[in-house]
């Protein structure tokens, strides 16, 4: 596949994935305030931080290595917000305990992980092309384990009838999140810090 190509296959598909975030984050947004639910809440703004991702990404396409890298390092940091969030969502609902509606719960993380294995299933042709879709994908791969979890959360809900399975599921994903917005940065740097020996270098010869 010649570079127009590839980068015209990866616009259409970041194209695509954003659409669906936007939607699922909507559709959880509205569940997370019926049900009550933290990590509902959590999934809900990371589907925000997702589309929010790849509209950086689909703007960066064919863009310079360099520019790439930096908007990689912004979307670590987009990641950091959302765990950031998260944390001050679970100290909330410490403070405010309450019982989630668990089939909100359960039915809005069985639409959202369907619609994150979708966006997953797109993106991984293309997890090896460049910091900036690697990211993508790493963020599409986060949402995968965070539909799991929700779900997972929903039904410990309805087996203890208890909030603790929800702030539990809540903590992972902060964790979760903690780790690859640590990947996300250390991978930015990475190619930043290769970009500018390669500059110097060209620039001393």
């Amino acid at each position: 596949m010649d570079v127009a190509a590839m980068q015209a296959d990866q616009r259409r598909v970041l194209r695509v994935v954003l659409c669906i975030n936007l939607v699922t984050f909507v559709m959880m947004m509205f569940a997370a305030w019926r049900s009550h639910s933290s990590s509902l809440l959590s999934g809900s703004l990371d589907n925000l931080g997702d589309a929010l991702t790849y509209a950086i990404s689909l703007a960066v396409v064919g863009a310079s290595t360099r520019k790439k890298a930096k908007v990689a390092f912004f979307k670590g940091l987009l990641i950091l917000g959302a765990a950031v969030t998260v944390g001050v969502q679970i100290s909330w609902r410490l403070v405010n305990p309450a019982v989630p509606v668990f089939e909100a719960m359960g039915i809005a993380a069985a639409l959202n992980l369907l619609a994150n294995g979708l966006c997953l299933w797109l993106l991984t042709p293309h997890r090896t092309g460049d910091v900036n879709m690697a990211s993508a994908w790493e963020c599409s791969r986060n949402d995968i384990f965070e539909g799991g979890a929700v779900l997972l959360a929903a039904a410990l809900v309805w087996l203890f009838g208890a909030g603790w399975p929800d702030l539990l599921i809540a903590a992972a994903l902060l964790l979760m999140f903690l780790r690859s917005s640590a990947r996300v940065l250390r991978a930015s740097l990475r190619e930043l810090r290769v970009h500018t020996a390669k500059h110097m270098d060209s620039a001393t010869k």
